[in-house]
């Protein structure tokens, strides 16, 4: 006669969300967790070894590991992510993101997977309710992974610690005086990067909104990766010569190391090769750069997956698409974003609205904003 399932077991294949991150097929994770293991350098495997001793223990842990572009710190979220899979065991990638979340296998953006409030304070809270679906996936998660973590104002990780202590205080006491309640998580980022936005903010208020000023750090064990792995890739020596040149280049000046003694403002040289030189119609230079002949590839979706405009703020995003947009041929055509489901489109009385959340809705959103004007060949920076 068998056994009949306990109470943890029913709830765990009654919730949707359980049954997603177990989803995976264990052969496949298996084969590729030992391809990516055996191409692990020194200093990844050192951190893989950190990281996956603190989750055999289960007794918590917080890591933040800390390496500039190229350096391999994707690769190791993802070898991490089929080691733990491959056993049976759950990983929740998220990233400060939507851009970066898509890196992941399974990624969410952590706004999203953790439900952090959008407007934050210093008591804020996840809205997570307990023995909700959410609260128990994170019960039965073993290892978090934030990645582009400095982008995130602190008070998002301090929700996160304070609602882990609270939803898993009530297995175990204790946990509500562990750091994340006793789960490991791992941060990773480069502080040379992207920090937290705060509108109208002067120079302290952005280092203060950083998790580095969080109390959290404290409990950060930080672990660092130096090898730029993108110059292994090279296939002429010429190319990677000149790539280990721009790649020094831009990590002295996230240092501060490029121009005269920095105190907070200074004048960089930028090299010559960098440069717009037309001052009459910049704009127009750098699209010449970036998409030559566009008028024969304009219909070329793979033309423009190889190519992309960055810009500092939305007003010259918006410049550069307008500059681009007369350029091709036709008519615009302009598509519009939803929210929520329209009353009348309700198929039964039952209908269930949180089934569709508004990342599925608002598949047409970007950065935030609805009715979004999307046409061919619109570049988002």
């Amino acid at each position: 006669m068998m056994p009949y399932p306990d109470n943890d077991s029913i709830s765990s294949a009654n919730n949707r969300l359980i049954t997603e991150e177990l989803g995976y097929e264990i052969q496949n994770l298996q084969k590729e967790f030992e391809n990516h293991f055996v191409a692990l350098t020194d200093e990844q495997r050192t951190i893989f070894d950190n990281i996956m001793t603190a989750v055999h223990k289960n007794k918590g842990g917080v890591f933040f590991i800390y390496g500039y572009g190229g350096t391999g710190k994707t690769f190791l979220w993802k070898t991490l992510s089929a080691a733990i899979r491959s056993k049976g065991h759950i990983v929740l990638n998220v990233a400060s993101s939507g851009i970066a979340s898509l890196l992941l296998t399974g990624g969410r953006t952590a706004h999203s997977r953790f439900s952090i409030p959008i407007n934050l304070n210093e008591d804020s809270l996840c809205h997570i309710k307990p023995n909700s679906d959410v609260a128990c996936l994170l019960k039965k998660t073993s290892l978090i992974i934030w990645d582009e973590a400095p982008m995130a104002h602190k008070h998002a990780f301090e929700a996160l610690d304070r609602s882990l202590k609270d939803i898993l205080s009530s297995d175990n006491y204790n946990n509500s005086q562990i750091p994340f309640g006793g789960k490991v998580i791992v941060f990773g980022g480069d502080f040379r990067q992207i920090l937290p936005v705060i509108p109208n903010g002067s120079r302290q208020d952005i280092v203060n909104a950083s998790l580095s000023s969080s109390y959290i750090w404290g409990n950060c064990k930080v672990l660092t990766l130096t090898k730029n792995m993108r110059l292994s890739v090279e296939s002429q020596s010429s190319d990677m010569e000149q790539t280990k040149v721009f790649a020094k280049w831009l990590l002295d000046l996230g240092e501060g190391n490029v121009g005269s003694s920095n105190d907070g403002e200074t004048i960089i040289d930028i090299p010559q090769d960098l440069l717009i030189t037309n001052s009459f119609d910049p704009i127009g230079s750098l699209i010449n750069f970036v998409y030559p002949s566009i008028l024969d590839y304009f219909d070329d979706p793979t033309y423009f997956k190889e190519r992309a405009i960055l810009a500092p703020k939305n007003e010259v995003v918006q410049e550069i698409n307008d500059r681009l947009l007369s350029l091709f041929p036709g008519d615009e055509k302009e598509y519009l974003s939803a929210d929520s489901i329209c009353q009348s489109e309700y198929v039964h009385d039952n209908f269930d609205e949180s089934l569709y959340s508004p990342d599925v809705l608002n598949g047409l959103k970007l950065s935030g904003l609805s009715n979004h004007r999307l046409t061919t060949g619109d570049i988002i920076a």
